[in-house]
């Protein structure tokens, strides 16, 4: 696909993610962490004009110069921001002038394509602006449905999609023997891939035995029927502070409805559907359930020796569906899958030159490795090696588990 062919795709999928939407709920930020709908229609844009447009095309006319006071991320060396807390008080400038930003901006980048054909200069910053595009497709469809599924009526992002009509998965998960060896891990250079997916690099893995799946709601539901909640030899201290101080008892957006478990997804709610694979865990409490089932989960390292080599193939966001289907043997889509792993650097890493550098290094403390992808996630954008990564106690992500044992 030629660039320009795949930056309109891009961006027009981002446009018709946000369409559902009213312009209030686009507005609505309902926790620090998330951010509101037109927020990330308006920074996607800000970052082609920055980094793309700003750099490479000379001569471009900044479409509003507190754009990059409004619409900056975290990116320090660009300049002072508006607190990521506050997004949700921008009521100005409007939805409207939001998509007139985005239409002036594509206009200029596609005229700077057609310009220069394959452009070498900028090529690589435009490539990298579509997958940070993608990114946020994932992060407003996610934040979108903490938004709405916090409100007293959970209204629905859309209208429900018919059910999957996928063969349910009953029996219990099987364990896949991986002997020991030096392995290599990290990207091999082929392709796009994020900075901190290498440098590749050998290490060492025990002997040891993954899940074909990940974990099922109806497995979960036995840990929460073993009072798994409620049991602290389970639990990392700081998950257990979690559970008390904010009351965890089941997964995020489940709750009890005329004595049986219902849940909230972006076609409204409905009953849990046993066979599905569980969604909107943390960290904390996939390692709690991996402990109760007697098991642990996976390094990074490990999951990616796994996946080497496999399909890129699954549910992810394209489908249109957004909820896991039934559990199906595969590492990838449905839900990410939480990994034992800190989110740190290989060896050898280093930060690329520039205000770019702040796209990821400077995030590798206090988080968890996530791997595999999900039903939010667009496909195409994924490998073996994508590194996703996010607090242990985040649990509005399409976060999932997938079980590992020493062999």
């Amino acid at each position: 696909m030629r660039p320009i062919d795949r930056y309109r795709a891009v961006r027009a999928r981002t446009v018709a993610l946000a369409a559902p939407l009213s312009a209030e709920d686009q507005m609505v930020q309902s926790m620090p962490e998330a951010s509101p709908t037109k927020w990330h229609l308006a920074h996607t844009t800000w970052f082609f004009e920055t980094f793309v447009l700003g750099a490479h095309a000379a001569g471009h006319p900044v479409a509003d110069p507190s754009y990059a006071f409004l619409f900056n991320s975290y990116y320090e060396g660009v300049g002072p921001r508006v607190e990521r807390a506050r997004r949700g008080q921008l009521s100005r400038p409007s939805l409207g002038e939001v998509h007139a930003y985005r239409r002036r901006v594509d206009e200029a980048v596609e005229a700077w394509l057609d310009n220069r054909g394959e452009p070498s200069a900028g090529a690589t910053t435009l490539e990298l602006g579509l997958h940070h595009e993608q990114q946020h497709q994932e992060l407003l469809l996610t934040d979108a449905k903490h938004a709405l599924g916090l409100q007293p009526l959970r209204p629905a992002y859309r209208a429900p999609s018919p059910r999957s009509e996928k063969t349910s998965v009953m029996s219990p998960a099987r364990f896949r023997r991986v002997g020991e060896g030096v392995v290599s891990i990290g990207h091999d250079g082929a392709g796009f891939a994020f900075d901190n997916e290498g440098p590749r690099h050998r290490t060492f893995l025990h002997a040891f035995e993954l899940a074909e799946r990940p974990v099922t709601c109806r497995e979960y539901l036995a840990f929460i029927a073993e009072d798994g909640y409620a049991r602290p030899e389970l639990w990392l201290s700081e998950g257990w502070g979690r559970v008390q101080l904010e009351g965890w008892r089941a997964p995020l957006y489940w709750e009890r409805r005329d004595g049986q478990w219902a849940t909230y997804t972006l076609g409204g709610m409905r009953e849990v559907r046993l066979d599905e694979p569980i969604a909107h865990v943390s960290y904390f409490e996939a390692d709690a359930f991996a402990r109760w089932a007697g098991a642990r989960l996976p390094t990074e390292e490990e999951w990616e020796h796994a996946a080497a080599g496999a399909p890129v193939t699954g549910h992810f966001a394209d489908s249109d569906r957004f909820h896991p289907e039934p559990a199906t043997n595969g590492m990838f889509g449905d839900v990410w899958q939480w990994t034992r792993s800190a989110y740190g650097a290989y060896p050898g890493y280093q930060p690329p030159a520039g205000v770019l550098g702040e796209y990821n290094g400077k995030f590798m403390s206090s988080q968890m490795v996530l791997r595999g992808g999900s039903c939010l996630t667009p496909a195409g954008h994924l490998r073996a090696t994508y590194r996703n990564f996010f607090p242990p106690e985040a649990r509005w992500q399409m976060s999932g588990i997938r079980l590992a044992r020493d062999a």
